[in-house]
């Protein structure tokens, strides 16, 4: 045992090439015969300790499972399971989790989990508590996740740390969503953020979107530390978080605002796939540089331009979309992109993903009218209401118009825009906002001191976390709304089916009339905390 259990440890600190070679030098030699032989032979007579480590050394250094040694040597660890103290069940079950499931594997792994389920009360050892996590992993039955819960929870007062990191991916491993342990999680990992390497913070954010664990306490804490460092990060390294926290939908501003600054300076490092990750990112996330916005946008432009001659249709289409939410139209990019032989080869009538490419042609194209410096606000908008019905989520809405309005004549409900824009109620009022005015039979937009208001109730999931900052999409339909007319109004559809209906319609006046308008801190969106 003391034998395998060193070659492992000398073998894990090598390069993978290193590696390949020196286990081709072990297999060949032939002393690890005689040794596997000898090991095979003392089995039964092993202790306990011995057992275990020797299935994890012999399995780690890449003896097959198929042989008759580590066969016998999981079917020996199975006869000796209930002997096993909390640490061979912890080096076990990792050992486990790095098998294919066979017949003897298949058995030691529900008879592990029995007796993991006996043991949790004793087990006081956070460390074995996040490995068992990790190794029963996302396949371990629920109540056996809850147990596994209150033991940690039991030690959560001296968590350290490094366990702090440990039990966090132990809960992603499980995926299991334990609030209690994530916050306690966090809270270590804030404070010692500085401390965590690349790999970890990056596991850290892709754990919180696999566990739809929002903390953005957490997320401004990562994205303050890498961004007082970024310096000190390789520029490709800071893109992978900045792709990280678009996933989740928080936006770094302090971070993407010094990165586009590296980027204005230096944008050679911008390879394609990198490219095509930043547009995503400020895309999405609906951040433009405050002091050199024109100079971003034609970076971004010349590295895209770069590349047109290699560019995918599909990802010149991803980049064309990106740039054009953001209010930027890329000519020579879109040209390209409009030309009959690309829309063919986008649209093909098998593709999995043609709806959605067809929904990016038609922002874009919407973008190239609405954006464009030439358009000039519209005398008449034709405009139709889609439905009578409303939906139920903006029944309480429409009661409180009537209550607010006197009538639900001085409102148009589910109305259809052209650009295949819908606003959910829409009303007109003098141009000092402060009478609403009856809802014409015939719809006449040639009055110009008729002001129109949209009213759009929208989700949580249209807002980046954390803040009412719309994402790209909703800017984007925010800004051609304006450009068709209309002031927009953006509310918050949960909170407001929290209010009574006396806060709802007080919170209505309060958005309609300029005179009584809410602070915008009145929605401000809360995290898990």
């Amino acid at each position: 045992t003391n034998c395998l259990t060193t070659v492992w440890r000398l073998l894990k600190n090598l390069s993978e090439d290193q590696q390949r070679y020196e286990k081709q030098l072990i297999f060949e030699h032939p002393a690890f015969v005689k040794l596997c032989q000898q090991l095979l032979r003392d089995s039964r007579r092993m202790t306990r300790g011995d057992l275990v480590f020797s299935l994890h050394a012999a399995v780690n250094i890449g003896v097959p499972q198929n042989t008759l040694l580590v066969q016998t040597l999981v079917r020996v660890c199975q006869e000796k399971l209930n002997q096993l103290d909390n640490r061979c069940i912890s080096v076990l079950a990792t050992t486990l989790a790095g098998l294919d499931k066979d017949k003897n594997v298949s058995a030691l792994q529900a008879g592990l989990q029995l007796l993991v389920e006996q043991r949790i009360p004793s087990i006081r050892d956070i460390f074995i508590l996040q490995n068992l996590m990790k190794c029963l992993g996302k396949d371990a039955p629920v109540f056996l996740k809850k147990k596994l819960e209150m033991a940690v929870l039991k030690e959560i007062d001296h968590l350290t740390f490094p366990n702090a990191l440990r039990v966090f991916l132990a809960l992603v491993a499980m995926n299991y969503c334990s609030i209690p342990i994530l916050n306690a999680c966090s809270k270590k990992i804030q404070e010692n953020v500085h401390d965590a390497p690349f790999r970890q913070l990056i596991l850290i954010l892709e754990g919180c979107y696999n566990l739809q664990y929002r903390n953005v306490k957490l997320f401004s804490a990562l994205a303050d530390y890498v961004s007082s460092t970024a310096c000190l990060w390789d520029k490709r390294q800071v893109v992978l978080f900045l792709s990280a926290f678009e996933t989740l939908s928080f936006q770094p501003s302090e971070l993407m605002g010094t990165f586009a600054e590296k980027v204005t300076e230096d944008p050679e490092f911008l390879n394609l796939k990198n490219l095509l990750i930043v547009l995503r990112v400020y895309s999405r996330l609906n951040y433009v540089p405050r002091n050199q916005k024109h100079l971003f946008f034609e970076t971004l432009h010349s590295c895209l331009n770069k590349y047109l001659p290699q560019i995918s249709n599909t990802e010149l289409l991803k980049a064309v979309y990106s740039l054009s939410v953001l209010g930027y139209l890329p000519h020579r990019a879109l040209d390209e992109l409009l030309q009959k032989d690309s829309r063919d080869e986008l649209l093909l009538p098998d593709d999995l993903y043609k709806e959605q490419k067809e929904m990016m042609l038609r922002c874009v194209k919407a973008c190239m009218e609405l954006d464009s410096p030439s358009f000039t606000k519209p005398a008449f908008v034709l405009t139709e209401n889609f439905s009578s019905l409303v939906s139920l989520n903006l029944r309480k809405a429409r009661e409180a118009l009537i209550e607010l309005l006197g009538d639900e004549n001085m409102f148009r409900q589910n109305v259809q825009l052209p650009y295949k824009y819908h606003i959910d109620f829409e009303i007109r009022m003098d141009s000092n906002r402060k009478k609403v005015l009856p809802m014409p039979p015939i719809d006449d937009h040639t009055d110009s001191s008729i002001q129109r208001l949209a009213i759009l109730f929208v989700p949580l999931s249209a807002f980046c976390v954390g803040t009412t900052h719309p994402q790209g999409k909703l800017a984007m339909k925010k800004r051609h709304l304006n450009k068709l007319g209309y002031h927009v109004i953006l509310v918050l559809n949960k909170k407001f089916q929290e209010m009574t209906k006396e806060d709802a319609v007080e919170f209505l006046k309060g958005k309609i009339y300029l005179e009584n308008t809410f602070p915008s801190s009145e929605v401000t969106v809360q995290d898990n905390n």
